[in-house]
């Protein structure tokens, strides 16, 4: 038997093996697979351990105040979980979790299975992804509607944390220095123009003016292949293990990227075009940066990667001072 399908029958008390365990795409720092249980009815797992996060070795550990450290594991899986509910907001019905090894390694999480992705009815179903988008645009306006007087993920502002200082634009800027002189030390075409890159960075943050009102909830890495779409055409968030508060502008450039022109249908509160431009060159970087430090280790989709990184590095160089 499946160890995944065995763990996934013991923790919900079914005495009976599953008819099938099938992987699933996932992110790179987590299993999920598909169980088929006895009755022919299935539920999705997640399995949080090292063995599943295909990141390189020996990075630093997470730092909690950071809003773009590592985003994976049960405490910011069910902290985000717990507070998307209290909102209203559509997930993944939570059916049973162990965060301490007993049902194998790592921490298991079982969940209810939702439906195909919004990524694939967007080509197979346009008319269903449609309606999808206009419920997932009502969810965008309940998650940007709750605010924060500080920023940071949800699990570490829960917990009475806080982050290291400054503001929402200047971690951006701090991070995406670090990512132009990741990119340009492993790939020549940033290497040419880091000098360039790098003064627009400064040049965009310091347009960017201090914001009163709060930060507002997002969910960070919001493209289709993170929504799924139920029967009804509900959109579902998943991989939410980033959400945070911040500033809605980063959403915004994630939202642009993933969904192309149909990012308009998702619009919410109105946007600093300052900040726009500095986090969408961040992104751009932040997109070279991360997948070609991903490749050092067993990525098992290089060929993705790899498109990411061309498809970024093509966005980067054809930014311009504006």
């Amino acid at each position: 038997m499946h160890p995944v399908g065995r763990a996934v029958t013991a923790l919900l008390g079914i005495p009976r093996p599953p008819l099938e365990v099938r992987p699933l795409r996932g992110g790179t720092k987590k299993g999920v697979w598909r169980v088929t249980l006895p009755d022919g009815g299935c539920v999705v797992a997640y399995r949080w351990h090292p063995d599943h996060d295909h990141w390189p070795v020996g990075e630093a550990p997470p730092d909690p105040a950071d809003p773009f450290s590592n985003a994976s594991g049960p405490d910011l899986f069910t902290a985000a979980h717990s507070l998307l509910v209290r909102e209203g907001v559509r997930v993944p019905e939570l059916l049973a979790l162990d965060a301490t090894g007993a049902h194998g390694p790592g921490a298991l999480a079982v969940v209810e299975d939702v439906g195909p992705t919004l990524e694939h009815l967007m080509v197979t179903d346009p008319a269903r992804a449609v309606r999808a988008l206009d419920h997932l645009a009502g969810t965008l306006r309940t998650l940007h509607g709750r605010t924060h007087a500080s920023f940071g993920k949800v699990a570490h502002l829960a917990s009475g944390g806080g982050p290291h200082g400054g503001s929402c634009h200047e971690v951006v800027l701090g991070r995406a220095l670090v990512d132009l002189e990741e990119a340009a030390r492993r790939e020549e075409r940033v290497r040419v123009d880091r000098d360039r890159l790098a003064e627009m960075l400064y040049a965009f943050a310091a347009r960017v003016e201090p914001r009163e009102g709060g930060h507002r909830l997002i969910h960070g890495e919001l493209g289709p292949d993170h929504v799924l779409v139920t029967g009804d055409d509900e959109g579902v968030l998943i991989d939410i293990e980033g959400l945070m508060f911040f500033d809605v502008e980063w959403e915004h450039v994630f939202v642009r990227l993933r969904f192309g022109d149909r990012h308009r249908r998702l619009a919410t509160f109105p946007l600093d075009p300052h900040r726009v431009r500095l986090y969408d060159l961040a992104l751009g970087l932040s997109l070279v940066a991360g997948p070609l430090r991903l490749l050092d280790g067993p990525c098992p989709e290089r060929d993705v990667m790899l498109g990411i990184v061309e498809h970024a590095l093509r966005r980067v160089s054809a930014t311009t001072f504006r």
